[in-house]
């Protein structure tokens, strides 16, 4: 079995919705990232943690399995606190059974009786009574993600079933699936009974599956190419945006033969520019790339950007400032640290104990988002009153 699949659970939203990605993806290279480094390292911090939580496990097997994973050049201090979060809200889920549920993290579950040749692991399961929970830790800080009909969920909920049921029969009848990410203060959740999510597996999966398996089916771009390795050179893409060009000749002339654009069409520009943005930007990463790598891109170049003068040995430099008769005073800056940065470093439950009466957080500046957000709309009365307060 290969270490990925080609439909594999955490890229449904994408495959679900452009079916022949997946086999077009196959055809360029992998690559990764700090992120996604970091995130794996955060991971095996959580499963630690859980396995504290909910194991019998030695204090000694507990510290060495810790020291080993902070040995990691990626480290972070935070990944304790956010690990601390999760297990406690593992903890919670725990409690909500009458009798001690079965737990255990890092289950790796097959799904090929909906989607071809399909695995994937949930970071922990949890089985008491009719409910069976799975729940998925993200560290990502950038865009919260929700529980509600998330395919990646769904499908680790189908492969968890195929795996205990043998064990439970018909006893469990419900499923529930959990998103938590600590960073964003973000957690989410979803219930659906077995007989609905089996008939969503059979109806909205199986048929598109095959299609993604076999590379066939139609191009749709959306905002599923965010993490598409082919957004950037997708003819299908560049087919959306590009079309942009063409709004003033599809447009009809306003009443009047107005020269300015109706809050209505700006409306709609918006909705088809923001993809457009995220386009430009994969072109620039993809091409700047290409052209480091040796490839050429007509009309473009790779250049040397702006650059910062830096010490070579900082410590020496500034006692050499200071012993020249410069006031000491000059040369250093006694600066706090940022809330934010005091928080990470003290733990979130110690700084809420110690300082969470001294803190205020005023309403955020008026910022522009689609109707599907799911923030309430902005009240300048509103924001008024709570800066009174």
């Amino acid at each position: 079995m290969s270490a990925h699949a080609l439909l594999s659970p955490s890229a449904a939203h994408r495959w679900l919705n452009c079916t022949p990605a997946p086999r077009l993806e196959a055809t360029l290279p992998e690559s990764t990232s700090e992120y996604a480094e970091e995130g794996r390292l955060a991971h095996s911090v959580c499963e630690l943690a859980a396995r504290k939580k909910f194991t019998l496990m030695k204090p000694s097997a507990y510290n060495t399995a810790l020291k080993k994973l902070k040995a990691d050049p990626l480290w972070s201090d935070e990944m304790l606190t956010t690990a601390g979060v999760y297990a406690e809200h593992l903890a919670e889920r725990a409690m909500s059974y009458q009798n001690t549920p079965y737990v255990t993290p890092e289950v790796k579950v097959d799904i090929s009786d909906y989607v071809p040749e399909a695995f994937g692991t949930c970071d922990c399961v949890m089985i008491g009574g009719d409910e069976l929970i799975i729940t998925d830790y993200k560290h990502g800080k950038g865009v919260p993600v929700s529980a509600e009909g998330n395919p990646q969920m769904r499908l680790y909920a189908l492969g968890a079933l195929r795996k205990y049921r043998p064990l439970y029969g018909d006893t469990i009848r419900r499923v529930s699936f959990y998103i938590d990410q600590p960073r964003l203060d973000s957690y989410s959740g979803e219930t659906m009974t077995v007989e609905d999510l089996t008939t969503w597996g059979e109806s909205e999966v199986k048929p598109k599956a095959a299609l993604a398996y076999a590379g066939e089916g139609s191009y749709a771009p959306g905002e599923w190419c965010r993490f598409c390795r082919a957004k950037a050179q997708c003819r299908a893409r560049a087919g959306v945006h590009t079309a942009l060009e063409d709004f003033k000749d599809a447009q009809p002339p306003t009443a009047g033969g107005s020269p300015l654009l109706t809050d209505a069409e700006i409306g709609g520009l918006l909705h088809r520019a923001e993809g457009l943005i995220k386009w430009y930007d994969s072109l620039r990463e993809y091409a700047l790339g290409a052209l480091l790598d040796g490839g050429v891109i007509p009309g473009w170049k790779a250049v040397e950007g702006r650059s910062v003068r830096q010490w070579t040995d900082q410590d020496k430099a500034l006692e050499t400032i200071i012993s020249a008769g410069i006031d000491r005073a000059v040369v250093y800056d006694l600066v706090p640290k940022t809330l934010a940065q005091l928080e990470k470093m003290i733990g979130a439950p110690q700084f809420s104990e110690l300082v969470g009466g001294l803190i205020a957080k005023p309403p955020g500046k008026p910022a522009l988002a689609p109707e599907s957000d799911k923030r309430p709309a902005y009240s300048g009365a509103a924001a008024d009153f709570a800066e009174a307060t």
